[in-house]
């Protein structure tokens, strides 16, 4: 079972104003100290269909925004994503369409693709979620290590990253059972879903199923 971890194989990114950035990055976490500077170039040339809810951040159309959620700018949420009572989107947070962020739940430095749901009690710090992408009710993406040190990937070979904060890497159609800590630095590979109450570290293949951080094993294919 392959441990892939480059953009292009975690990702199939749809969303037309991060498309470049996805195409242009060859692993994902190193989209992570860009988003801010996405967001900023966005902002000056503005995105069709989109509106200006207060300065920093834009709204696509039928957003839905319940009336306890807090937005600090820079933000860009895609249209019709729910932002449920008591989300609180911290700033250097895109997503794309009909994303579910949760109620209780903290974004910050995050890339959230299309039809990603968080809907639950979620922390999603400096993490980048794909396509569909679920995260069940408490899980967390812990992005800072207890050393403070630089993060490293943990495939097949190491990555040295140099960032100090990485969260979760979930690629399209991962699923992440309730109550889940995602370690630092993170990979689940696509389709792959993962029990409740699991430590992950590391990077997990594709089309898998994570029943411990030790055992994992192939999804069957349906018939």
């Amino acid at each position: 079972m392959d441990k892939l971890v480059k953009t292009k194989d975690l990702y199939d990114c749809r969303v037309p104003y991060l498309k470049e950035l996805f195409e242009t990055s060859e692993y994902p976490w190193e989209m992570l100290p860009k988003i801010k500077d996405v967001i900023a170039s966005l902002l000056k040339t503005g995105i069709e269909g989109f509106t200006e809810l207060k300065p920093g951040v834009l709204v696509g159309r039928d957003v839905k925004i319940a009336a306890t959620v807090t937005i600090e700018a820079p933000a860009i949420i895609g249209h019709g994503t729910e932002l449920r009572p008591g989300a609180y989107i911290r700033g250097n947070v895109i997503t794309g369409e009909g994303c579910v962020m949760g109620n209780s739940s903290e974004y910050k430095n995050c890339i959230l693709l299309d039809k990603v749901q968080t809907p639950h009690y979620n922390y999603i710090g400096d993490s980048i979620l794909g396509n569909k992408a679920h995260t069940g009710a408490g899980s967390i993406c812990s992005n800072l290590k207890s050393d403070g040190k630089a993060v490293v990937i943990r495939g097949d070979v190491n990555y040295e990253t140099g960032l100090r904060k990485i969260g979760g890497i979930l690629a399209d159609g991962a699923d992440i059972g309730c109550g889940c800590v995602i370690n630092p630095g993170t990979v689940i590979g696509k389709n792959t879903s993962v029990y409740p109450l699991t430590s992950l570290r590391g990077v997990y293949p594709a089309n898998c199923i994570v029943k411990a951080q030790n055992n994992v094993v192939p999804r069957k294919e349906e018939i």
